[in-house]
């Protein structure tokens, strides 16, 4: 058995519906560190003094001001005129999070999902990136069976969709690279590509060879 390091975190990325949660978490299992998902919200709303429902409207969201931009092209590039002051809470909220992943990763090993935290944590030592992602009509399934409301699957796709733009939006606002393209991660990776079980010694094993 390979010895991992003292200090070591594995960050998933995910599309929405393809199972990043649910391997995040059986990697953390795997492993015998700390996991955490929508905990790094309430951990660090706590931290900040700010208010946990905030955070969680504001969850993997870019900046509300951007939806108050307007532009006019003057024959180069755009004019930016912003509206409200919202970008100030905005900011505040991913610092936070940024500054609580920051603790987390030096604390121990962990295994954290999303916000960016394979940017925030870019200069650290012994980080694997991964991410998760599987064709839209199992994306959709697995989004079916977990919604309490009932879905179609033209509905799953769609609420897939849009999820992913915000994603998407908010990873490439605050990082400069791309949410989902295989070069911004050490590892991506289908979740349908093979049983749940052997997907998750699959990246494990793949953890162990890159902490070496």
């Amino acid at each position: 058995m390979t010895q991992m390091p003292e200090k070591y975190v594995i960050t998933v990325g995910r599309s929405f519906g393809s199972g990043g949660h649910t391997l995040a978490e059986a990697l953390a299992r795997h492993f015998g560190i700390a996991f955490y998902d929508k905990e790094l919200l309430s951990r660090a709303a706590e931290k900040a003094g700010l208010s946990k429902d905030y955070f969680e409207e504001n969850d993997e969201r870019e900046p509300r001001f951007l939806s108050g931009i307007f532009a006019f092209n003057m024959g180069f590039n755009p004019v930016h005129w912003y509206s409200g002051t919202s970008s100030i809470s905005g900011d505040n909220i991913y610092k936070a999070q940024c500054d609580f992943i920051r603790e987390i990763a030096s604390a121990g090993p962990c295994v954290i999902v999303g916000r960016t935290a394979d940017y925030v944590l870019r200069d650290m030592p012994n980080v694997v990136n991964i991410f998760v992602h599987a064709p839209v009509d199992e994306c959709a399934r697995r989004i079916m069976q977990r919604s309490e409301a009932p879905l179609t699957h033209q509905q799953a796709i769609t609420l897939a969709q849009k999820t992913n733009k915000l994603r998407a939006n908010f990873y490439n606002f605050y990082s400069d690279k791309h949410w989902g393209r295989s070069d911004s991660y050490h590892l991506s990776v289908d979740s349908s590509s093979m049983p749940f079980d052997k997907l998750v010694e699959f990246v494990a094993d793949f953890v162990r060879l890159k902490l070496q």
